[in-house]
């Protein structure tokens, strides 16, 4: 008996019950199976990773696609510490641009922007790299959570990284970042246990166990004398650090940590050391910068209080529109800024309004060089009267060498690039082939290799750049090189 009833009861179809329309056409053409397309799972369909569109980097997506990705990767990680403004602008333009992953491959992007974001991280940018991560996605792979955890702890949002790794314990490996989340989700006694286990078995060095040993009992700790600073620095342990009370001082640590010393925890002296700290690297807006130095009035002297106190009395004079008031500000507040390497900070921040100013003498050519420092370059050079001493400032601003090649090594090679040194032909050959990420990670290399002063190098850079429509960056890196002592 069938299980189902009426089951039993049908009968085979015959006849032409099978078929009840013999003289319909075929469904198919032919018997043979077809072709059928298939793509392994491992490689996936590759995804534009980036957080600033084409639109606005001037970019193409498929910057990176015709490259090797371990040539790529070996690229971004050895990139020599860029002194140019205008160099360092690109490099974050590049690390930051949506793009494809190279040969359309989602694992090797995946490993490209673990890179870039590596590469963020080191410049001390972590704002941008926390997006980029979050982007590329904080679950992709151990190595992507830790850097987010890492990034995190720096940043004081370590909470949602903590919320993802309880529901996915599976994603790391530092059984100190576990401990860590543990305790601030209030799993006092799994934070207990997993910390013995790890002391038990040495999974830690001792430094770490130490430091959590306190963060799990500040009871048994309160009149012990502080821990030993390690030699190399971790991002949790500085916070575990700063957790039991002896937080410390960043001016001597790697640039990533500044950015905790912006936070209100600082006072207002490491804020500001820090965020000028920043500034220099290119990884902090110059509004940033401006807030915290009109923040409060200097109550010290000396250092960065005096430059505070300069800055401030030039924003007052400059408010005034009173052109005697600006003339006998701006001198001292140019030297202090060029004594802590923010020229261009400072041009970015002022220029405009300098520029409605009526300067003369001194103060004029002052305002005219912080002009070209900013990027109203152009507009600085149409307006300044035609000076011999400023004709090859006026002529890279205007993009067109048309005056006498000058003597010196530096300014001959900038005054070649600007009037027909041709371009390195491979490089240009790597854009043609959608490499273009990897010859401008070349010419950045080249760049501060001119900014050191490698004429040759310069040259090459600047008249690269320029064939490959980064006329922009040309112009105002040439222009630093000449008015900045790099």
């Amino acid at each position: 008996m069938s299980v189902i009833d009426w089951l039993g009861q049908q009968k085979p179809p015959q006849g032409d019950r099978a078929n009840p329309n013999p003289n319909e056409p075929p469904v198919a053409r032919t018997g043979t199976a077809p072709a059928v397309l298939t793509t392994p799972l491992a490689e996936g369909s590759p995804r534009e990773i980036g957080i600033v569109p084409p639109s606005v980097t001037g970019l193409p997506t498929d910057l990176w696609v015709g490259s090797d990705p371990d040539t790529l990767i070996a690229r971004i990680a050895n990139l020599p510490e860029m002194t140019l403004p205008a160099a360092q602008s690109l490099l974050y333009t590049v690390l930051l641009a949506d793009a494809l992953a190279p040969q359309g491959k989602a694992v090797a992007g995946d490993a490209l922007a673990l890179a870039r974001v590596d590469k963020l991280v080191q410049l001390g940018a972590l704002d941008p790299a926390l997006s980029l991560i979050e982007q590329a996605g904080v679950t992709t792979s151990p190595d992507h959570f830790d850097q987010w955890m890492r990034i995190s702890l720096l940043t004081g949002t370590e909470d949602r990284a903590c919320a993802v790794l309880a529901a996915s314990p599976h994603l790391t490996r530092d059984y100190g970042a576990r401990i860590l989340c543990s305790a601030r989700g209030g799993e006092w006694e799994n934070a207990a246990l997993t910390f013995g286990s790890a002391q038990a078995l040495g999974l830690m060095p001792e430094y770490r166990l130490d430091l959590l040993d306190r963060f799990l009992n500040p009871d048994l700790y309160e009149e012990a004398a502080p821990l030993a600073v390690p030699r190399k620095m971790d991002p949790l342990s500085f916070r575990l650090f700063e957790a039991i009370g002896e937080r410390l001082p960043t001016g001597a640590l790697p640039r990533p940590y500044a950015v905790a010393d912006l936070r209100d925890l600082a006072g207002w002296k490491a804020q500001l050391e820090a965020a000028e700290r920043l500034t220099r690297a290119g990884a902090l807006p110059d509004n940033h910068l401006l807030g915290l130095y009109t923040d409060r009035k200097p109550a010290a002297s000396g250092g960065i209080w005096d430059r505070v106190a300069t800055l401030q009395r030039f924003d007052t004079a400059l408010k005034t529109d009173s052109a005697e008031a600006v003339a006998k500000t701006l001198p001292a507040v140019w030297d202090a800024m060029r004594d802590a390497d923010l020229e261009t900070a400072f041009a970015s921040l002022f220029a405009e309004r300098l520029a409605e100013i009526p300067l003369e003498g001194p103060a004029a050519r002052t305002a005219f060089e912080i002009g070209l420092l900013s990027p109203r370059y152009e507009a600085t050079a149409a307006a300044a009267p035609d000076d011999p001493q400023t004709a090859l400032l006026r002529a890279v601003a205007f993009g067109d060498a048309s005056t006498t090649r000058p003597q010196t090594p530096v300014a001959a090679a900038i005054f070649d690039a600007f009037k027909d040194a041709p371009p390195l032909s491979d490089l240009v050959e790597k854009a043609r082939t959608k490499r273009l990420g990897e010859a401008v990670l070349h010419l950045l290399d080249l760049l501060e290799d001119g900014a050191q002063g490698d004429a040759n190098a310069l040259r090459d850079a600047l008249a690269t750049l320029r064939a490959l429509g980064l006329e922009d960056t040309a112009r105002r890196a040439a222009l630093q090189i000449l008015l900045l002592d790099v």
